[in-house]
């Protein structure tokens, strides 16, 4: 016994020693590649000693005294912080994912090539002006250096994956281009899926289910009127087949942006606000930078890791922000094979031949995979990636066409007013936005900076006959005929994804807009009083009162209420939701019931005809069931209402509103019991903010990857956005992206919060630091003034040259 008793306390040793051994090993791996933001570094090639200065929340605030120095500079700092994430975005523009995660990603890795972002990279780089790829080297450079002096102090992500990252090059700067205008794109898959629900149901039914924007008639631009109306295009307007595509590859994206004029502001100087809805991971896809050279450059705001240039922020003259115009700018083609011939394709009678393009993706673990990718005149045969096997479907992208949207954020960099503005806007092609203006003079404005496709086939939402060139594109849209506003008489800008302009605008811009539920919003609070404050511009981005709700709760109640079997609990939530002032904050029951009632709905009136597989198909593009919600209230029912499941009933408009809203209820009970106080929306409604590898359960257990869950208001009708799918309610997946409220009286009186932190370390302090800040709706201080900056500085590092 004495023996075992001995050998058993030697196990326990051994184990904890292992153990504790371990626990060195991660602690090493987690914060080797911590940087010293106090320290003084040399670098090669920098002129004159460059100060950065960063804050509590680790933002670096860099001064420097010339061009080169500072974008070297920041170069270096950006290392500092998103390494890992600059090399991951990089891997995802060039198709190389596989390398480093493995087979799962060949697919994505093939899509991501057959759209040919290095080659547009290349173009783009070639024709750009000699000061912005000196910008453009600087800032590899300053990356390469870095790499290079901490080969050893890495991102934990690269010891876990166990490879190095490669030297930066300018071009890749340049694929974040393609990136962006990919990740805002709003045709995808939702062809493909009107195209089966068609084929598999009437049209009538189909068409249920396709926005018909001619009734909406909150517009981004309401004042512009263009004699380009009286102009004959050749194509008809506001007629299309019925088939269209789902919302993207990527996540969903929407916007808010809004300025008044110093007219209605109480500082006599305009004020701006804008907020970007990205998806919300970690690292977010935006770090908070601020820029300056001694004399010359001084501007802040956010930078996309992997590029040099500020892309929405303020300079000393003036703001901008952005919000996707939802363009529908890529189309699809069913092409006409040679059956002897398969690389052929006919185009007016006559056979074509494809480019064939051979692929190696590479695998973790040194196997190698083999493809090839054909392409049309138009660009690459998508089918395979839609699992469509028996026809060959192209598609035209814009994002294949060239455009300057790094010429266009250095100018905005460095723009002084509205010609220097609009003159940088003029590239911003790939990416289309509505971007705000405001400036220190007291003038606001809104520019649709976007690539417009001139269609001689007119308005195209559905797969094209590809075997004539009568659907291709004739160009663009020029840049002085699209929607714009300046200095309006009402004292105001505003949009937030929604119908860009009415019918008399000659050219096709989309029909995807988002429904106008937070631009009508925006529009309430802007008619509220006559001045606005920066404090009001606090409330207004983080409001949580919804237009939707307001729409169709009387229709709820009014319907459910006819009901003659509503059992105690339900008709105290009836009447619970009859008091509600309509706004979502993480508290409310009654937002609880209203959530959980909209996707029952929907389940109710889709799930029986389409089936499984096809109904999650369909609730996994936002805009199709936002429409479909919005169309079954406006006409009080649908054709898909009857549940073919029962024989001998029909169900109807009320039948359907009762069963969900009863559905609603025994949901919440069987979660949270029958006491409505435990029926908070934020219990159900979270955020949390994942990493990459943070799927992985030990990784995150040992590593911290993930932030949250938070509990989170709002929905993806509020002007605070938070938007999670219907197919995974309620998990927050996509929101704003950054807070910034500029006060153009005086910047340092500006604010701005991110839902993450600078830092893409776990282990960093700065790791996910303002988390709780946004998700509690505060910000923090945007210091401008380098007396500000360097007063409230925490740590300070010195560039010197070697």
């Amino acid at each position: 016994m004495k023996k075992l008793k001995i050998v058993g306390i030697v196990l326990i040793v051994l184990i904890a020693i292992v153990a504790f051994a371990g626990a060195l090993f991660v602690r090493s791996v987690a914060r080797r590649g911590l940087p010293d933001y106090d320290a003084t570094v040399e670098l090669s090639g920098i002129k004159e000693e460059v100060s950065v200065y960063r804050d509590s929340y680790g933002i670096p605030h860099i001064f420097a005294q010339s061009q080169e120095d500072l974008y070297r500079a920041v170069g270096y700092c950006m290392a500092q912080d998103r390494l890992w994430q600059m090399d991951l975005l990089r891997r995802v523009c060039t198709g190389r994912l596989s390398e480093i995660f493995g087979e799962d990603l060949v697919e994505i890795d093939l899509l991501m090539r057959s759209l040919r972002m290095p080659e547009k990279s290349r173009q783009v780089l070639e024709r750009t002006d000699g000061i912005h790829v000196n910008a453009l080297q600087a800032f590899a450079d300053g990356v390469n250096q870095y790499i290079e002096a901490h080969q050893k102090k890495l991102p934990p992500e690269f010891s876990i994956l166990r490879y190095k990252p490669e030297k930066w090059l300018p071009e890749h700067s340049l694929h974040l281009v393609g990136y962006m205008a990919w990740d805002l794109s709003l045709s995808w898959s939702t062809e493909v899926l009107l195209d089966k629900i068609q084929r598999q149901f009437s049209e009538a039914k189909a068409r249920e289910l396709l926005p018909d924007m001619i009734f909406f008639d909150t517009l981004v631009y309401p004042e512009f009127e263009s004699k380009l109306a009286q102009l004959d295009l050749n194509h008809t307007l506001l007629k299309a087949n019925r088939r269209l595509q789902d919302l993207g590859l990527e996540v969903f994206s929407g916007s808010n942006n809004w300025a008044v004029s110093g007219d209605r502001s109480v500082t006599g100087k305009p004020i701006l606000a804008n907020d970007m809805h990205l998806g919300l991971n970690s690292p977010g896809i935006w770090y908070q930078m601020h820029q300056a050279v001694e004399g010359g450059l001084n501007v802040t705001g956010v930078v996309l890791p992997g590029q040099p240039f500020v892309v929405a922020g303020h300079n000393d003259r003036i703001a901008w922000g952005f919000t996707n115009v939802m363009v529908d700018n890529t189309d699809f083609y069913l092409e006409r094979l040679d059956p002897d011939h398969p690389d052929q394709y006919e185009l007016n009678g006559e056979w074509r031949k494809m480019q064939v393009q051979n692929e190696e993706i590479k695998i973790k673990g040194g196997r190698a995979f083999q493809e090839e990718l054909r392409f049309t005149h138009r660009g690459p045969i998508v089918s395979r990636f839609h699992e469509i096997d028996d026809a060959a479907i192209s598609m035209r992208w814009i994002g294949n066409d060239y455009s300057g949207e790094l010429r266009t954020v250095y100018l905005l960099n460095r723009a002084e007013n509205w010609d220097e503005f609009k003159d940088a806007m003029r590239t911003f092609i790939s990416v289309s936005q509505n971007t705000v203006y405001a400036d220190v003079d007291g003038n606001i404005g809104l520019y649709c900076a976007a690539g417009v496709p001139i269609r001689k086939g007119g308005e195209s939402c559905a797969i094209l006959p590809g075997w004539t060139d009568e659907y291709d594109w004739q160009g663009m849209v020029p840049f002085e005929e699209l929607p714009h506003s300046f200095n309006p008489e009402n004292g105001f800008v505003s949009s937030a994804n929604n119908k860009t302009v009415g019918v008399g605008y000659p050219y096709y811009i989309s029909r995807w807009f988002t429904l106008p539920y937070r631009i009508d919003r925006i529009l309430e609070m802007l008619a509220e009083k006559n001045e606005f404050s920066t404090d009001d511009f606090r409330r207004m981005q983080t409001d949580q009162k919804s237009k939707l709700v307001e729409m169709i709760r009387d229709s709820i109640i009014s319907e459910t209420d006819e009901s003659e079997d509503l059992t105690d609990l339900e008709r105290n939530s009836l009447n619970m939701l009859s008091s509600w002032d309509g706004v979502l904050v993480p508290a409310s029951p009654e937002a609880a019931v209203f959530e959980q009632f909209l996707g029952l709905l929907l389940k109710n009136v889709f799930l029986d005809e389409m089936g499984e597989e096809l109904y999650a198909d369909f609730i996994s593009s936002p805009l199709l069931y936002e429409y479909a919600v919005h169309y079954f209230f406006e006409e009080k029912g649908s054709l898909w209402c009857d549940d073919v499941g029962t024989e001998g009933v029909a169900e109807t408009f009320a039948s359907i509103v009762q069963k969900s809203f009863k559905d609603a209820v025994s949901a919440l009970k069987d979660d949270f019991g029958s006491d409505h106080k435990g029926w908070q929306w934020g219990k159900l409604h979270r955020l949390t903010l994942v990493h990459p590898l943070g799927s992985v359960k030990l990784l995150n257990w040992l590593f911290k990857f993930n932030s949250g869950p938070y509990e989170a208001g709002g929905s993806y009708h509020t002007v605070c956005n938070y938007s999670y799918p219907f197919r995974d309610p309620f998990d927050v997946t996509v929101g704003a992206s950054h807070r910034h409220i500029y006060s153009l009286d005086n910047w340092d009186e500006s604010l701005t919060v991110i839902p993450t932190g600078i830092s893409g370390i776990p282990a960093s302090p700065h790791y996910c630091d303002q988390a709780k800040l946004y998700t509690e709706n505060q910000y923090h201080s945007d210091y401008f003034s380098r007396d500000l900056v360097q007063k409230n500085a925490m740590y300070r590092m010195v560039i010197k040259g070697k």
